[in-house]
């Protein structure tokens, strides 16, 4: 693991700012005066706000990104890899709750990335749809509206940051399993 650097520092920290108070709304001296230095030594190790934001959105995007791509290119069943996608969202949201609030809330700020961040999530929604797709011609999955499925479990994934910090007993890989357990099997109670 490497050692965090001044710089992941305020990018963490501004993070959990842009969570509480918004991006907007918060300035280089409020992350300055929550670093415990001057608003001009922030620029030895950042050049702008902007450039936390990307840092923060771009990192997590592509994150998710790399893993929705390992976990396609497995051989498990389609049902199989969409608990290894809540798994994913799991772990990435558990460990990174203020950035997934900048990833979910302050997106439309970034200015020349973008872009690339709306192909990036068009690219994951592509892939996760496929991987329901997939799974409907495989029979593993009822042939219903995809639409409504992706739209279903991906809201509840995207979500997942406002919930966690709520836990303390969080154990990531017990809530993967009961929320694949709720948004892939259901919540109706099986009648024999």
């Amino acid at each position: 693991m490497k050692n965090e650097t001044r710089k992941d520092e305020i990018i963490k920290t501004a993070a959990k700012l842009f969570k509480e108070k918004g991006y907007s709304a918060v300035t280089m001296r409020d992350l300055a005066t929550e670093m415990g230095m001057k608003a001009a030594s922030l620029y030895n190790h950042i050049n702008s706000k902007q450039e936390i934001l990307k840092e923060i959105i771009i990192s997590l995007a592509e994150e998710f990104t790399s893993g929705l791509q390992e976990i396609q290119k497995s051989s498990k069943s389609n049902i199989d890899k969409l608990k290894d996608v809540v798994e994913l969202h799991v772990n990435i949201t558990s460990k990174n709750t203020y950035g997934m609030a900048s990833l979910n809330n302050d997106w439309m700020h970034l200015e020349e990335k973008l872009e690339y961040y709306l192909q990036l999530r068009s690219n994951y929604e592509d892939e996760f749809r496929n991987v329901l797709q997939q799974g409907v011609k495989n029979n593993e999955i009822i042939n219903g509206n995809i639409e409504v499925m992706l739209f279903s479990i991906l809201s509840t994934l995207r979500s997942l940051y406002l919930w966690i910090p709520k836990k303390e007993d969080l154990n990531p890989e017990e809530l993967s399993q009961q929320l694949s357990e709720v948004l892939i099997n259901g919540i109706n109670k099986k009648i024999d």
